[in-house]
C-alpha cells in the first residue's frame, strides 16, 4: 500500500513539471520576429550561390556531374576548353577538349551552383611518342595552339635534333621551340657565317664572212648572206661614190674607185674571262633566319588595268645569301640558300619603250650539319652555252674552192662556273677592352702648319700653332 502511494506521488509530480516547462518555452515563438526576418533571405542567398568546388578532368575525356536538385539551365565560359550538356534532370555531362580552366554554373530548384572545371592536358601523343623513342631521356612537352615547347635535358646532340624534327612532324602548323639542354649547359647562341662566292666566266667568239660588190655605168652588184652588214647601193647616178653607202667597214675592206669593184671581209675572233669574288659575313641568332644581299635593284614598269597607268616595281639582283642556323651543343645545323643573279639584256623585252632586262640566276638550297670552324663547298654550278649561226647563198656556196666566199658563220661559246664556300662559327660579343682598333692611317689628316708660300696666311697660322703647343 505504501509503495502504491509513492508511485502516485511521483506521477503527480511529473504532470505538474511538464506544464511548467511548456509554459517556459511558449513565449519564445510568441515574441516578434521582426529583427530575424532579414536573416532568412541572406541564408537563402547563400544557398543559391553555393560553391560546388573544383572538377578535375583530362583533355579528351568526359565525366558525369550529379546535382541534388532539378536542373533548369547551365552555362560554361569557354566551349573550346570544355563543353557541358544536361542529359538528365540532375545529371550534367562534361567533355574536356583542351587544357585550361573554365567556370560551370548550374541553375535549378531556386538556387545556383558554380564549379571550377580544370582540364589537364594529360600525356599528349607527342609526349608518348618521345617517351617510346627516347627512353631514359627527360623530355617534357607543352603544346598550345601556335607553339610546341620541348624542355628538359638530353644526353646527346642527336637526341636533341631528332626530338625537334619529330615535334615538327606531329604538329606541322605549330612553331617548335626546342629548349632541350645538353650536358655541360648551352654555349653560344649566335652563329657567324663566313661565305665566299667565286665565279669564273669564260667566253669565246669567232665570226667569218665575205662580201663582194661592184658598180659601173650600166650595172651594180653585191653578194651578201645578210648575216653581217654590207654596202648599200642606192640611186641610178653614174657617180658611184654617191651611190654606195657604207654602214660598216668590218675588218678588211678593199675598194677600187676607178673600176668600181670592192670586197669586205669579216674575220673576228675574241676571247674573254671574268672573275668575281664576294666574301660576306653574316651573324644570326639560334633558330632565326638571316639574309644578305650585295647587288642592286632595277626598275620594272607595270601597267595598271585598263587605265594604262604605269607604275615602277624594283627587282633585286646580285649576290644573295639566306641561312637559318640551329645550334645543338658544338654542332651547327644550317639551312643555306645562296644565289647569284645578273642582268641579261640579250633576253630582255621592250614594253612601251622601256627596255626590261632578264635575270640570269644561279641558286642552290641545302641542309648541312657542321661543327664550329668546319667548312663545306657547293661546287659544280656550271652553265655552258654554245651557239653556232651559219648563213650561205644557195648554189654559189656549193661551188668548189670559191664556194666559201659565199658563206658566213658565227660561233659563240660561254662557260660560267660558280663555287660557294661556307664556314660557320660560334661567336660571342666582345667586351669593351677587346674591341680591335679601326684600320685608320697613322699620319695626320690636316697638316699642323700652313706652307710658307701662301703669303700672309702664314703669319696668321703661327700664333695658332704656338698656342696649341703651349
Amino acid at each position: 500500500m505504501r509503495t502504491t502511494c509513492v508511485l502516485v506521488g511521483v506521477l503527480l509530480t511529473a504532470l505538474m513539471v511538464e506544464p511548467s516547462a511548456a509554459a517556459d518555452q511558449a513565449p519564445a515563438p510568441a515574441t516578434p520576429a521582426q529583427p530575424a526576418a532579414p536573416a532568412a533571405p541572406a541564408a537563402a542567398s547563400a544557398q543559391s550561390a553555393a560553391d560546388g568546388g573544383q572538377l578535375l578532368l583530362t583533355a579528351g575525356r568526359s565525366m558525369v556531374l550529379t546535382v541534388p536538385f532539378d536542373i533548369t539551365r547551365i552555362a560554361i565560359t569557354d566551349p573550346k576548353i570544355a563543353d557541358a550538356v544536361a542529359v538528365q534532370q540532375r545529371e550534367v555531362l562534361i567533355d574536356g577538349k583542351s587544357a585550361g580552366t573554365v567556370s560551370l554554373i548550374v541553375w535549378g530548384g531556386g538556387r545556383r551552383t558554380q564549379y571550377d572545371v580544370v582540364i589537364d592536358p594529360g600525356v599528349t601523343t607527342l609526349q608518348q611518342t618521345l617517351n617510346q623513342l627516347f627512353p631514359g631521356e627527360e623530355i617534357r612537352v607543352a603544346v598550345s595552339e601556335e607553339a610546341v615547347v620541348l624542355a628538359g635535358s638530353v644526353s646527346s646532340t642527336q637526341v636533341m635534333l631528332k626530338a625537334g624534327e619529330i615535334a615538327g612532324g606531329v604538329h606541322p602548323k605549330a612553331r617548335v621551340i626546342n629548349m632541350l639542354q645538353l650536358p655541360g649547359g648551352q654555349g653560344s647562341q649566335q652563329v657567324m657565317l663566313q661565305v665566299r662566292f667565286a665565279e669564273v666566266n669564260r667566253s669565246a667568239l669567232m665570226q667569218a664572212g665575205f662580201t663582194l660588190f661592184g658598180t659601173g655605168q650600166r650595172f651594180a652588184g653585191r653578194t651578201t648572206t645578210q648575216q653581217y652588214a654590207a654596202p648599200q647601193i642606192d640611186g641610178q647616178d653614174v657617180n658611184v661614190d654617191r651611190d654606195l653607202k657604207w654602214t660598216d667597214f668590218l675588218n678588211l675592206f678593199f675598194y677600187d674607185r676607178r673600176e668600181g669593184i670592192g670586197a669586205v671581209l669579216k674575220a673576228l675572233e675574241t676571247k674573254g674571262m671574268f672573275q668575281s669574288l664576294a666574301e660576306p659575313n653574316l651573324i644570326a641568332y639560334n633558330g632565326q633566319e638571316a639574309s644578305f644581299l650585295a647587288g642592286g635593284e632595277f626598275p620594272v614598269p607595270i601597267v595598271q588595268g585598263a587605265t594604262g597607268t604605269v607604275s615602277v616595281l624594283f627587282k633585286e639582283f646580285g649576290v644573295r645569301l639566306t641561312f637559318k642556323p640551329t645550334i645543338a651543343g658544338d654542332t651547327i645545323r644550317l639551312r643555306v640558300k645562296p644565289e647569284v643573279s645578273a642582268l641579261d639584256f640579250n633576253n630582255g623585252v621592250t614594253l612601251q619603250g622601256f627596255r626590261i632586262p632578264a635575270l640570269t640566276t644561279r641558286r642552290a638550297e641545302t641542309d648541312v650539319e657542321l661543327r664550329d670552324g668546319q667548312s663545306f663547298a657547293i661546287a659544280g654550278l656550271l652553265n655552258n652555252v654554245s651557239q653556232e649561226d651559219k648563213a650561205a647563198i644557195p648554189i654559189l656556196s656549193k661551188l668548189p674552192i670559191i664556194g666559201a666566199l659565199f658563206k658566213s658563220k658565227a660561233d659563240r661559246a660561254e662557260r660560267t662556273e660558280l663555287m660557294v664556300l661556307i664556314t660557320p662559327r660560334l661567336v660571342h660579343p666582345l667586351e669593351p677592352d677587346e674591341v680591335p682598333p679601326l684600320p685608320t692611317q697613322e699620319k695626320e689628316f690636316l697638316p699642323a702648319a700652313i706652307p710658307a708660300d701662301r703669303g700672309t696666311a702664314v703669319g696668321d697660322a703661327k700664333p695658332a700653332s704656338s698656342d696649341r703647343d703651349r
